[in-house]
């Protein structure tokens, strides 16, 4: 079995290009030519497979999707214009005005505005609650809830939860889990294997690679019953399992205008070849500069899943294979002199030299 950079590279879905190209080129048009109008027809209703307009599918958009959809081995990957734009559409498939969805009580400082100032005066109840305590979910649960959402390491907090156990307890209610993976990303987290439903990620961040392009993933793990759902009972009639894929494309990708650009696709593909190096150097120099910062007389606390001394050391070591993400936070003095830093993959003396001229000037 092939490993993740060799399937990053190599894997996708390569259709025959008119001259032979062996990746598939930025296709940076709206609308594609048919033969007749009945082929319009159909591939409108998505009762044929082809591409008629670039809001609804794209080849280029379709290729990303493909290579995230065998390196995660789901059922099905839609992309789309961002982070925000892949949580936004996943609750609005599932949810519905007077339904309820439970999320962690930390949360990335956007999605809390999402859920607080878009969706909740549009009717949907948020029940925030602490998710270290798995029981906490048990109680939370009523008739009304949609899904559970959380994230792998909670951003800036850098909290870590059992995912498994979460999952398990969100199965037994029939509850889809939809998880944020954008800190770990699939390299770090097969989130299929601890029975998330649904995986979301800001592809902005690691894939990109760089931060050249911003863009947003959905992932359908396969996992999920989408008949036990009350929004997408009737579509699951029609598609049955890949009704959440149907309902974004048919319903709320597509309305919402919220596709992936061509050309931010083409970098984003070209980014997912190289994130496992990336991760690698991202998760090694974050340790590195954890460790130095503990050092520093003038550093209060650091915070940093990989440092034993943090309280979610072994569940994120045994959750994230030993790696811990490139984000670290640390505090001077009092909590609002926190300073977040999200390492990437230049060399660890430089960066530690500039956190030493930093410190010393202080």
């Amino acid at each position: 079995m092939k490993g993740f950079a060799t399937k990053a590279i190599h894997c996708g879905v390569m259709k025959k290009d008119v001259h032979g190209a062996l990746r598939v080129p930025i296709y940076d048009n709206v609308a594609f030519e048919f033969e007749s109008a009945r082929a319009i027809q159909l591939a409108f209703e998505g009762r044929s497979l082809g591409h008629s307009y670039t809001r609804i599918s794209n080849p280029t958009v379709e290729d990303l999707e493909e290579r995230i959809r065998l390196l995660t081995d789901a059922r099905g990957v839609v992309a789309v214009s961002s982070g925000m734009a892949a949580i936004a559409n996943v609750i609005l498939v599932l949810a519905e005005t007077g339904g309820n969805i439970i999320s962690s009580r930390c949360l990335f400082g956007n999605t809390y505005s999402l859920f607080e100032h878009t969706l909740k005066p549009w009717g949907l109840g948020i029940n925030y609650i602490d998710l270290t305590e798995a029981d906490n979910l048990k109680r939370a649960i009523n008739e009304k809830t949609r899904a559970v959402f959380l994230e792998t390491i909670t951003n800036p907090q850098l909290q870590v939860v059992d995912i498994a156990k979460i999952s398990k307890i969100a199965v037994d209610f029939n509850i889809p889990v939809i998880l944020d993976g954008t800190v770990t990303t699939p390299y770090l987290f097969r989130s299929k294997n601890f029975g998330v439903a649904i995986e979301v990620i800001s592809s902005t961040k690691y894939i990109s690679g760089g931060g050249t392009t911003v863009g947003g993933l959905i992932i359908d793990n396969g996992i999920q019953d989408w008949s036990e759902c009350p929004r997408l009972k009737d579509t699951a009639k029609k598609y049955g399992p890949y009704a959440l894929i149907a309902h974004l494309r048919r319903e709320a990708y597509r309305n919402l205008g919220s596709c992936m650009a061509p050309h931010n696709a083409y970098f984003q593909t070209l980014g997912l070849e190289t994130l496992g190096l990336r991760i690698d150097k991202s998760c090694e120099n974050a340790l590195a500069l954890a460790r130095f910062l503990e050092s520093r007389r003038e550093v209060k606390s650091v915070n940093y899943p990989g440092l034993k001394n943090s309280p979610y050391h072994e569940l994120a070591k045994n959750q994230f294979g030993n790696k811990f993400g490139g984000i670290l936070t640390f505090t001077l003095g009092v909590p609002s002199n926190m300073i977040r830093l999200a390492v990437g993959i230049e060399d660890r003396e430089d960066i530690i030299d500039d956190l030493k001229k930093g410190l010393e000037s202080l």
